[in-house]
């Protein structure tokens, strides 16, 4: 389960989406989260999932490495399904047993929140698959430059929102690197309920504080051995500059969100299909 999260991690080709400004990928995914919450009507539910398949397409990433990190948010995903099923009161009653009972409106709620949240987090995590943390961290810092002007350290914030985001990879792969020694030197972490599990994660959870300490400390010494200072002055490599695709990209996710709102909320299904 470990290795299947993806979250954070950078995945390397020659596409479209690698191609574009930081800016433009950070704002066309915020937007994009918006819009999954701008409809409740199948006909916007479609308009998503072509414009979801057309990114994937272009970004040249794997879709078996995409669904590979919704694994493990299935928990999440079967609680957040089952709460809205037998909570939600509204409609035709379809099942009845006992204290449970399914109706109509919550099996859509379950249903159209299960693909939000699917859809939420393949959206998100096409920006780190196709962004780098360097990238991220100067789109980032770019974005929230007007705020300089009322003393926020924006420089700072960015910086350490890309670190932390780096570091959820670093420190995955570190825990199962602990796990498979501990399981070699016999320990168990499988049996038990869940107070003796939680204790046998003990043994894990020690030496992966320990090791993550250790690496924020080398990256501290790393930064001042290459006297850094802040972001007071600095000068970019790379200056971010918007391109024409840029701003094409811009366009094309402006018209989705204003399509899928007005298809999503005022056109209905048989009016869109025929």
């Amino acid at each position: 389960m470990i290795r299947d999260i993806t979250i954070g991690q950078y995945y390397p080709a020659k596409s479209v989406l690698h191609r574009l400004d930081p800016r433009v990928k950070l704002v066309s995914t915020l937007l994009y989260l918006i819009s999954l919450f701008l409809f409740k009507s199948i006909p916007g539910y479609i308009v998503a999932t072509v414009f979801l398949v057309a990114v994937i397409r272009l970004s040249k990433v794997p879709f078996s490495y995409i669904v590979k990190g919704l694994k493990p948010i299935v928990m999440l995903l079967m609680i957040t399904v089952l709460f809205n099923l037998f909570l939600t009161r509204d409609g035709e009653v379809l099942f009845h047993a006992w204290i449970f009972t399914i109706t109509e409106g919550g099996l859509r709620t379950a249903v159209y929140m299960a693909i939000r949240l699917i859809y939420l987090i393949i959206g998100s995590s096409l920006m780190t698959f196709t962004t780098t943390p360097n990238e991220l961290t100067d789109g980032i810092e770019k974005l929230l430059h007007p705020l300089n002007k009322i003393r926020v350290p924006v420089h700072e914030v960015a910086m350490m929102m890309s670190i932390a985001l780096r570091f959820i990879p670093i420190l995955l792969e570190e825990t199962d690197k602990i796990m498979k020694a501990q399981i070699a030197r016999g320990a168990d972490l499988e049996s038990g309920n869940i107070i003796q599990r939680a204790k046998n994660m003990i043994p894990i959870l020690v030496p992966l504080f320990v090791s993550a300490f250790r690496r924020a400390n080398d990256l501290a010494m790393a930064m001042e051995a290459r006297c850094y200072r802040g972001g007071e002055g600095r000068t970019k490599m790379k200056p971010l500059k918007y391109q024409s695709r840029d701003r094409m990209a811009y366009i094309v996710v402006v018209a989705y969100v204003v399509a899928v709102f007005f298809i999503g909320r005022y056109v209905p299904l048989h009016l869109w299909i025929f």
